[in-house]
């Protein structure tokens, strides 16, 4: 079993400014101005759409040539939905975290409909973002006092 560690570091700066880092990268995440941040990145939650449209992104083409898709092109949307009143207690019964998340694909290939159906199968399958919403990784925490 070949395991891979994955690791991000997470500083909170100004306001609701986070400064995200992971290998020599840097991401900078905010709220919009109306949720009280000052727009200087994405928010979480479209972070995360991201992700999980990246992965499967990288799934399709990595994918393609094995299952003998002759890809052109492919854009995904993501649309989550998420009732903000879950996170600020004004619903105690609304879910704090998505609800709802679609993924559509916008498709240019030189394969028959249900190859392309098939392929988009695999892909929802195999990608690794999707597989640790729909089967929960265990989480856990440690606190350290600075």
């Amino acid at each position: 079993m070949a395991i891979e560690n994955i690791n991000a570091e997470l500083k909170l700066m100004d306001e609701l400014k986070v400064e995200g880092r992971a290998r020599n990268f840097k991401l900078t995440m905010d709220q919009a101005k109306e949720a009280g941040g000052n727009n200087e990145g994405l928010c979480p939650g479209e972070v995360f759409l991201n992700a999980l449209g990246g992965c499967k992104c990288m799934v399709a083409r990595t994918l393609s040539e094995s299952a003998n898709i002759k890809l052109k092109e492919l854009y995904i949307k993501m649309e989550g939905e998420m009732d903000s009143d879950g996170f600020s207690g004004k619903n105690k019964n609304a879910k704090i975290g998505f609800s709802s998340i679609k993924t559509k694909y916008l498709i240019s290939a030189d394969n028959t409909e249900d190859e392309i159906k098939n392929f988009i199968n695999t892909i929802e399958a195999k990608c690794p973002m999707q597989d640790t919403i729909v089967n929960d990784p265990k989480l856990d925490y440690e606190i350290n006092i600075m």
